[in-house]
């Protein structure tokens, strides 16, 4: 470890132990409101109980609940009503710099007018979404703070859970299950969103840096299989992210700076009379502000700011309306250094541009039609524009454009979902989704640096994508929960479709063991530049094949067990298989290319439905929950993931990497009074490395670029993945505020883990490109 990390290290024991004044106890509110799972509707007379302070009170007309001058600290939270299952919070931390508000959902009690007797559960990982029976779990804003090395962000904390590997350490794309990332759907608010990364590429689902602020997150479902039928164009995961209304009775504010930025989120009611609110939050670049001042900080520094918010105004009986969205910009530049004695690889004759703009606006609104029924609308519009210029020095006077493109689309999107119950037993789910879309892609670009520039991509158009769902819940009794839907797409540009049926079931045979079954056919538009691609037919005329390109498909099959060990604590396994079909595929039989082993870009040759592929494993997870501030999560995986292409041969996907493990844990140690406390947490990863292709070296000799042994695709397997991240924190309650200095450091052990193998002509031998070694990540926030 450098010495800079070891001063670090006696700097937070140093603080933590030093002699802290006496205070009188320290406290704060902790209020909330209490609503109905399904209808989303307030209960009143539902009784909340701190448990500690043996503190007990009842929701009014609204809902809502309060309890003032509540010692900070950990708190466990009870609720229960005669109507509705009860509900068990655990590890709800009581700060000074801001009241703890909660939004707690309760499940309608099947049993009506009998004494029923049920435990309340304190698992907090249980969905937020009722119709998400498998392959899925909630995720608090807390765990992606705490878990080593997650910097806020959703990608990065979903590592650590079972069947979820990272793409590369370079961005935050994630491979759930052996998919590409590209099968990952992006939801706020219940609205398709762009994707929420700051350097993100064309077709891609992450990047660098997350836009997304954990001051306004608020408790989300993270799906990886098998969804509901209100989730449409997706094969391998959901992020259905929701949003944490502001303090709607007085102004709060977190100050933060660190390494990746400097933060201001704000916060406070708009109208105390209809208890409306603001949440606001703006980040800007640290290095663009050392860059401003004449600060080197080197070359690809990366400038970026991001803006977020959720305004909520609330009515007397015209329901909710709320405003949100976000708004990302981004760029890097690399230089070509005109000393040629100074290029070390053929990696430094390249320069390169890059800018990205993404954000998108939205407006819900939410009425109640009487006492059964619940109506969710919204509108929002959208844009995403990324720019790339890459340069290559043939010389070190003359610069050459090696590819220049600027993907543009802008999106409206109109959604209404509606909500009915029929009875204690019988809930319904429906709506549609009508989406349009505008777009101008531009591509030009070199096969190889010593090929003539061509233009791959010239379009500007618009077409729209519909969707629609319906979905219905039975549940006989308190333990048995059925459900069925089905979710239809429809590309209207050439009018490709799929009509997809989803089922699930959920049974609790026991108070500790519940077994769930799901299946669902699920498909996916192609990136839409993939359509408008030009392809040279060699007799010097230009067409575009993909124009009438179908959906890719996949079936998912589920089975789920789970077995509570005690208080927190659970045993989770889930078996899956998926069949994967309609996948693109080259024209050329003789080609082994599909787009499963894509990360990320638009697709520019041409393409046919005719590739398969199959992924299939088996994931255990052992956790506990946060309790005596300390928690584990210890994630296995076992899974293949094959594909076949045009030439007919089964093989492994790039990202077939076998297996992975991971353990996360943390301990908060915490001083008497609550008034200070150091944590530290860890996250080890150990997985089966992803796949290449063999290079052939007297090929590339010859061409002077790198040429692959095409037959033998992703026949190599790279050495296994192993990383340690480490995050130590130190938090301080004063009277008014509340102050966190963290370090992360990734990649503690510095491995160097490789990303991929290729020719250099410049050194007439195959170079190695590793993942990123050690990196620290400091930061420090105050609430108030």
């Amino acid at each position: 470890m450098h010495n800079r990390f070891k001063v670090n290290l006696i700097i937070f024991f140093l603080l933590f132990h030093l002699p802290f004044r006496g205070y009188p106890q320290a406290v704060q509110t902790l209020r909330g409101q209490i609503i109905d799972q399904v209808l989303q509707k307030p209960v009143s007379g539902a009784t909340v109980v701190v448990t500690a302070q043996n503190r007990t009170t009842t929701t009014d007309a609204d809902g809502n609940f309060r309890f003032p001058n509540v010692p900070i600290g950990v708190h466990q939270i009870k609720v229960s009503h005669s109507a509705y299952k009860p509900s068990q919070l655990d590890n709800i931390t009581i700060n000074t710099g801001k009241e703890m508000v909660l939004t707690i959902a309760l499940e309608l009690n099947i049993v009506e007018q009998q004494e029923v007797v049920v435990k309340a559960k304190a698992l907090r990982s249980k969905p937020l979404n009722d119709l998400s029976m498998v392959s899925a779990r909630a995720f608090t804003v807390e765990e992606t703070q705490r878990y080593a090395a997650s910097v806020n962000d959703p990608s990065r904390m979903a590592t650590s859970f079972a069947g979820v590997v990272s793409a590369d350490d370079g961005n935050n794309n994630i491979v759930i299950r052996g998919n590409s990332p590209t099968g990952l759907l992006w939801r706020m608010e219940g609205i398709e969103i762009p994707n929420p990364n700051h350097f993100s590429a064309p077709g891609g689902s992450g990047g660098g840096i997350s836009i997304l602020s954990a001051q306004l997150l608020s408790t989300s479902d993270f799906i990886t299989g098998a969804f509901a039928a209100e989730y449409s164009n997706a094969l391998s995961g959901v992020f259905d992210l929701k949003l944490r209304k502001g303090n709607n009775e007085k102004r709060e504010y977190t100050l933060q700076a660190g390494l990746l930025g400097l933060n201001l989120a704000a916060e406070g009611p708009l109208s105390k009379k209809h208890n409306g609110s603001y949440l606001v939050n703006y980040r800007y670049s640290t290095f663009s502000i050392l860059n401003k001042i004449g600060m080197d900080v080197g070359e690809g520094t990366t400038n970026f700011q991001d803006l977020s918010y959720h305004i909520c105004l609330p009515t007397n009986s015209a329901g909710s309306f709320a405003l949100f969205g976000f708004w990302g910009k981004s760029g890097q530049e690399y230089s070509v250094d005109k000393d040629a004695g100074k290029w070390e690889s053929e990696a430094d004759r390249y320069g390169a541009l890059y800018s990205g703009n993404v954000g998108i606006t939205g407006l819900t609104h939410q009425v109640q039609l009487g006492e059964k029924t619940q109506l969710k609308s919204a509108v929002a519009w959208s844009v995403q524009q990324i720019g790339y210029d890459e340069q290559y020095a043939e010389k070190p006077d003359s610069l050459i454009i090696n590819t220049r493109e600027i993907f543009t689309t802008k999106k409206w999107t109109f959604s209404s979902t509606i909500n009915h119950q029929f009875n204690r037993k019988n809930t319904i789910r429906a709506g549609l989704v009508v989406n349009e879309i505008g777009f101008e892609f531009n591509k030009d670009s070199r096969e190889h640096t010593n090929e003539p520039l061509e233009e791959r991509l010239a379009i500007k158009d618009h077409t729209q994508i519909l969707q629609a769902f319906a979905q219905w819940q039975y549940k006989p009794n308190n333990h048995l929960s059925i459900t069925g839907g089905i979710n239809y797409l429809h590309l209207l540009l050439n009018n490709s479709s799929s009509i997809e049926p989803r089922m699930a079931m959920k049974w609790e045979i026991n108070p500790k063991n519940s077994i769930g079954l799901g299946y669902g056919l699920h498909s996916q538009v192609q990136a839409m530049g993939v359509y408008f691609a030009k392809v040279n037919d060699n007799e010097g005329k230009w067409h575009q094949p993909n124009t009438e390109l179908g959906l890719t498909k996949s079936n998912h099959f589920i089975f789920s067990y789970q077995h509570v060990l005690g208080k927190g604590m659970r045993l989770k396994t889930e078996l899956y298989y998926q069949q994967l079909f309609n996948v693109p595929v080259s024209v050329f039989d003789s080609s082994s290319f599909s787009t499963l082993n894509i990360v990320q870009d638009i697709v520019t040759e041409p393409l046919v439905n005719k590739g398969r592929g199959k992924n299939y494993g088996l994931e255990l997870s052992l956790e506990r929950q946060l309790r005596n501030y300390w928690y584990f999560l210890f994630s296995n995986s076992i899974y293949q993931a094959k594909y076949m292409a045009a030439d007919g041969t089964e093989r492994n996907t790039r990202f077939n990497g076998n297996y992975a493990s991971t353990l996360t844990a943390g301990k908060e140690f915490v001083h008497p009074g609550n008034r200070r406390s150091f944590g530290a947490n860890i996250k080890v990863v150990y997985a089966g490395g992803f796949r290449e292709t063999p290079i052939d070296i007297e090929g590339s000799t010859t061409n002077g670029y790198t040429k692959y042994i095409e037959s033998e695709a992703f026949t190599l397997q790279l050495p296994a993945y192993f990383r340690t991240d480490i995050r130590l924190s130190m938090k301080w309650n004063k009277a008014r505020h509340t102050s966190i200095l963290s370090l992360d450091i990734q990649n503690t052990t510095n491995r160097k883990n490789i990303y991929t193998r290729y020719y250099d002509p410049l050194k007439g031998e195959i170079r190695t490109i590793y993942q990123t070694g050690i990196i620290p990540v400091i930061n420090y926030s105050i609430e108030f």
